[in-house]
Formats: C-alpha cells, structure tokens, sequence
C-alpha cells in the first residue's frame, strides 16, 4: 500500500459520514427543488472528489475538541462552494471534461451548468450562516471574495508578461489558499478554539493551498491527462502566467524571453508551440524552481501543527502532515 492510499483509507470514513452528509441535505431539498437540479447536483458532487476542504474542516474541529454530526453538515458547505467554482470554472474553459467524464456544461448545457453553480454558491452560504454563525460566515464570506478578486487579478495580469512572483502569489491565496484556509479556521472556530490555534491552522490552509496551486501549475504543462482527466496546455493556451513560466521568463536570455513573449502574445502560437515553451521553461529552471517553492510551503505549513501535538490526538497531527506530503506528490 502506497503513502497515498493509506492516508485515504484513514480518511475514508471521515469523507464517507461527508457524503452521507450531503446526500441527506439533497434528500431534504426534493421536495423543493427541480429533478433536473438534483440530478445535477448529483452528476457533480459525486464524481470522485477527494473532499479535501471538508476534511480540513473536520480534522481542524476535532483538534480542538469538536466531534459531531453537525460538524459533518457545517464542513459539506466547503464541498459545494468549492463545485460551485469547478462548474463555473468550466464554463469559462468551455472545458469539456472533469475527472474523466464530460463536464456539466457539456453534458447538460451551459445554463444549466451556471444556474447548478448558483444555487450550490447560495447553499453552502446558508449551511455555514445556519451552522457556523456569524464568525464562520465572515471567514468564509470572505473566502468567497477572494476567490472572485483572484480569477480578476489573474484575468487582468493575462497580458502582463512581466509578471512578478509576488502578483502570482497575490493570485493564488485568492484562487486557492483562502478558501483552504477558511476550512481550516472555521473548524477551530466551530470547536471554540483559541487565537493561537485559529492562527495555525489558517497558514496551515495558506500554504497547503498555495502549494496546491504551484503542484496544478506543474501538472498543467507535466501532468498524465489519464490521470489527471485533463489535457496539458490548457493554461499556456489560455495566456495564463502560471509560476513555471514566470520564473521562466526571468531567467531566460534575451533571444529566448523574446520568443516566448512572441509565443505569449499570438493566440495560435500558444496552441501550437507547447513543445517548444516546455523545453524553454525546463532549460531555466522553470519546473524545478516551482517545485522548491511548494515544497517551502509545505514546510511553512506543516510547522504549524507543532502546537497541537502534545494536546490532542497524533494521528489527527498526522493526517494533516500526510495531506501536506500527498500535496506535493499528487498526480492529478
């Protein structure tokens, strides 16, 4: 048995009470809702999602002495918010996969796959107004914001070729790790945990989802699209300046920096040439400098955990150090 799968198996039956979780919530709401919604609903949440914002939320609660069902029904909001943006997300991509099945846009059409995202977005703003109160409402309010405020940031730096590694950094603490880190809080919040184990566990999620971010990067231009259920290219071909080709591009000589920002600033270029970018990024560093940087956070994160080890359970300590390992050797 591989690091990964037993770090699964522990986890199996926190994200099956998840499941049950939600499977109940959508059970509760066919009397008021449309059958194609629920069948939606269905088609998305169940499509091999490794609930990773919701067992943050539980293990978080639990090291602060928290374990309940209703902790199961606060930390599902975590799953649908973050759907909410998978379909949206797709829609922008006009992608035509997730996880190795057509994606709700294509399978059930655009609208559909918008109006699925909107009603999950205002759901899990409900369940954790209900559930969490005031305080996890803000948190996880504000979460919500930043993922917004980071596609923006990322869509207006598109055509930056000059991007710094701190405007990068800006943009994936919104895409990525405020949500990660909103989980992470809001499970201490919800357990009454103190500022110091709040705190923890906030640059806990900070990092582990910066790191995350960095890996999806690295997977984009180096990833198995049979693993990953998604081809490579899409972010070279989509104008987005991920860290790889940042760094890239501030290393390069002068002939290369050119043609990669000829490459960058032709539509059909970025399509066509990712052979040629790739070996461009891999000759300055690109790939190998983006993965020292996850694995920094990974560190920053897993320091953390120091002030819940001799109070609480270790194999809670330990999951969340196995989560922050599997991070950064993930293949999808």
């Amino acid at each position: 048995m591989t690091d990964t799968e037993r770090l699964l198996a522990v986890l199996r039956e926190d994200a099956a009470r998840i499941d049950a979780a939600m499977r109940e919530d959508l059970q509760s709401l066919a009397p008021t809702v449309d059958n194609l919604l629920l069948e939606v609903l269905e088609y998305s949440l169940f499509n091999g999602g490794k609930r990773i914002r919701p067992l943050l939320v539980v293990i978080a609660a639990r090291l602060s002495g928290r374990d309940d069902d209703e902790v199961y029904q606060l930390a599902k909001a975590f799953e649908y918010l973050h759907a909410a943006t998978l379909l949206h997300d797709d829609v922008i991509d006009n992608a035509e996969t997730r996880r190795g099945k057509p994606s709700v846009n294509k399978q059930y059409g655009l609208v559909t796959a918008i109006l699925t995202g909107d009603f999950l977005h205002a759901r899990s703003m409900a369940i954790v107004g209900q559930i969490g109160g005031r305080d996890a409402l803000a948190l996880f309010s504000g979460a919500a914001t930043g993922m917004v405020d980071g596609e923006f940031m990322q869509l207006r730096n598109a055509g930056i070729y000059n991007l710094s590694e701190s405007d990068y950094h800006d943009v994936i603490i919104g895409k990525t790790g405020m949500l990660i880190a909103a989980a992470c809080e809001i499970g201490v919040v919800c357990a009454g945990g103190g500022a110091l184990e709040r705190r923890a566990m906030c640059v806990y999620g900070t990092e582990l989802g910066c790191a995350f971010q960095m890996i999806d990067d690295l997977l984009d231009y180096q990833g198995d699209a049979n693993k990953t259920g998604k081809s490579v290219g899409n972010d070279l071909a989509e104008g987005k300046m991920t860290l790889p080709l940042i760094l890239a591009l501030h290393q390069a000589d002068q002939k290369d920096r050119e043609r990669l920002l000829a490459i960058l600033a032709d539509d059909s270029a970025r399509r066509h040439a990712f052979d040629e970018v790739y070996n461009l990024i891999d000759k300055y560093g690109g790939f190998t400098g983006t993965r020292k940087r996850a694995e920094n956070s990974i560190s920053i994160a897993v320091k953390q955990l120091e002030i819940f080890t001799e109070r609480v359970s270790l194999q809670d300590v330990a999951v969340l150090q196995g989560l922050a390992e599997y991070v950064l050797r993930r293949e999808k």
